[in-house]
């Protein structure tokens, strides 16, 4: 038996951060997917594995997989503690300052077209002003070393990818037009072969 993912079928959103840092670390899993709409997360069956409801949810099939996650090749996490300290400080930026300032861009340019809302074109512009100077920050930082966390690939780095996406799709190009060092870092992202896959598949389960 494998990893079961529980997940909507898109790339966006936690279910996608999760299917991707699989596909990173080459650990095969097998995709269960949830139609919210319908809600099947709400389900006696579902609450029994999330009691709030929410997705996604991996479910733990073989005793081997924490094993498996130390030992693939691409460590996602330094072992090191100055670089693995620098890799938890990134994802801390990530969280508090980029994730809150690029939901409220998509909320302008993604949510609110796709459901039919009036745009506001203040709350656009304050939108992107606000996710602007998150990026000239993130400039200076790219400009010392390769990644957001550091000069390798990873975790600080996988967790931009749950909506910045969708930026570009709705014509939006902040995250390359902001600066060099930013534009630089994030067409090496979205160019890593497991989120090119993601994106054109979905999430779909790898065999063993």
């Amino acid at each position: 038996m494998v990893l079961k993912l529980y997940a909507r079928t898109g790339w966006g959103g936690g279910g996608g951060i999760v299917a991707l840092t699989l596909a990173e670390k080459q650990i095969p899993f097998e995709h269960a997917a949830i139609n919210l709409a319908q809600k099947e997360h709400k389900t006696p069956e579902f609450l029994a594995m999330h009691p709030f409801g929410q997705v996604p949810v991996i479910v733990r099939a073989f005793p081997q997989f924490h094993r498996n996650m130390r030992s693939k090749a691409l460590p996602l996490l330094p072992t090191g503690l100055k670089e693995r300290a620098l890799v938890e400080q990134a994802a801390s930026v990530e969280f508090a300052n980029f994730l809150p300032a690029v939901l409220n861009v998509v909320t302008e340019f993604v949510r609110k077209p796709l459901s039919g809302m009036p745009t506001d074109d203040a709350a656009s512009a304050t939108a992107l002003a606000e996710l602007s100077t998150v990026l000239d920050v993130y400039e200076t930082i790219l400009s010392k070393h390769r990644y957001f966390g550091g000069d390798e690939f990873t975790i600080a780095d996988l967790f931009h990818f749950s909506y910045a996406p969708m930026l570009a799709d709705a014509g939006v190009p902040i995250m390359t037009s902001t600066g060099p060092n930013v534009a630089r870092w994030w067409n090496d992202l979205i160019s890593r072969p497991a989120w090119i896959k993601l994106k054109e598949e979905g999430i779909k389960g790898t065999a063993i």
